[in-house]
C-alpha cells in the first residue's frame, strides 16, 4: 500500500511540471495519506512492505510516556486514598460498635 501511494505521488508530482494542478493533487494525496494513517492507528510506516517495520515514531513513544505517567499518578492516588478510606471506615465502625453497646 505504501509503495502504491509513493508511486502515485511521484507520478502526480511529475505531471506537475506539465500543469501545476497536479502538484495540488499530489499535496492532497500526501496530506490525506498522513491524516488517514494517524487517525486509524496505523500509518504509512505500518504497511507490510515497509522497511520501517513496527517502529511507530517518537510521537507514539511520547504518547506511551504520557499514558505511563497518568497510570502511575492514578495508582499513587488510589493507594493514598484507599488507605485513608480504610482508616476512616475502621474509625466509623468503632464508633458504631461503641454506640450499640
Amino acid at each position: 500500500m505504501f509503495v502504491l501511494l509513493l508511486v502515485l505521488f511521484a507520478v502526480l508530482f511529475g505531471f506537475g511540471f506539465l500543469h501545476p494542478i497536479w502538484w495540488v493533487a499530489a499535496a492532497v494525496l500526501a496530506y490525506g495519506a498522513t491524516r488517514h494513517g494517524r487517525g486509524h492507528g496505523g500509518g504509512l510506516s505500518r504497511g507490510g512492505g515497509s522497511d520501517l517495520g513496527d517502529y511507530r515514531g517518537p510521537r507514539d513513544y511520547q504518547d506511551y510516556q504520557d499514558y505511563r505517567e497518568r497510570r502511575d499518578r492514578q495508582d499513587r492516588w488510589d493507594r493514598r486514598y484507599t488507605r485513608q478510606n480504610r482508616a476512616r471506615r475502621r474509625r466509623e465502625d468503632r464508633r458504631e460498635h461503641q454506640h450499640h453497646r
